[in-house]
């Protein structure tokens, strides 16, 4: 079973459609004990970090979470705020200066997109519509990154957000907006984020939730 998590900030109905699509048995819980049981994670969402965070802390959900994925290795995708809550920490919704508290699997800040890049240029922000993700093609039969098996570098998906992750070793793929960021990562061999929709992006983002189906199932 896999749980799609309820924290007050998800497009859980399609994500759970995708899934459901991509041959999964998925459930939308904000249940920690429903979610200490599942054999895997998806944590969807749009909406601010800091209200995410302060929810997920608040219920119980957070330590559930994170038990279960880096303790326990239960596969896990997170989705656009999803991806981002992933690391230490994120400015969205903090006091200036200061940062909220994310999930911790992984090390750095989401920070907010720059409204120009480095030639000058002006973006809007938030960064709305399709994009490509690009990658080393080698990569996509790597074992450690079956998440992007039979999706080619340059595929188009549907991004909405106003933040990113930080670009650390655990970037898969990049996307360039005003700025290069990106837009899948990766948590040991069992837990992805990617900032777009796939529950939003065609038959790319049908095959990647079929990818991650696919993983859990292995697990």
């Amino acid at each position: 079973m896999i749980a799609v998590i309820d924290y007050c900030k998800g497009n859980l109905k399609s994500v759970e459609r995708g899934l459901i699509g991509a041959g999964a048995d998925a459930r939308i819980t904000d249940y920690p004990r429903v979610i200490a049981q599942a054999e895997a994670l998806v944590l969807p969402g749009v909406g601010a970090f800091a209200d995410a965070s302060a929810f997920m802390q608040e219920s119980g959900q957070m330590d559930v979470i994170y038990d279960a994925v880096v303790n326990r290795g239960v596969p896990f995708l997170g989705i656009c705020l999803g991806e981002q809550l992933m690391f230490a920490a994120g400015e969205e919704g903090a006091q200036p200066g200061t940062t909220v508290r994310g999930l911790g699997f992984l090390e750095g800040v989401s920070t907010k997109l720059p409204t120009t890049d480095a030639a000058g240029n002006t973006y809007k922000i938030p960064h709305v519509g399709w994009n490509s993700i690009e990658f080393d093609a080698d990569a996509t039969d790597d074992e450690k990154s079956p998440l992007l098996c039979d999706i080619k570098p340059g595929e188009y998906f549907y991004f909405t957000h106003s933040y990113c992750a930080p670009d650390t070793s655990a970037a898969l793929a990049y996307t360039t907006h005003s700025c290069t960021f990106p837009s899948v990562v990766q948590y040991g061999d069992h837990a992805y984020g990617v900032q777009f929709h796939p529950e939003k992006s065609s038959d790319a983002g049908a095959q990647l939730l079929k990818n991650f189906v696919r993983l859990a199932k292995r697990v």
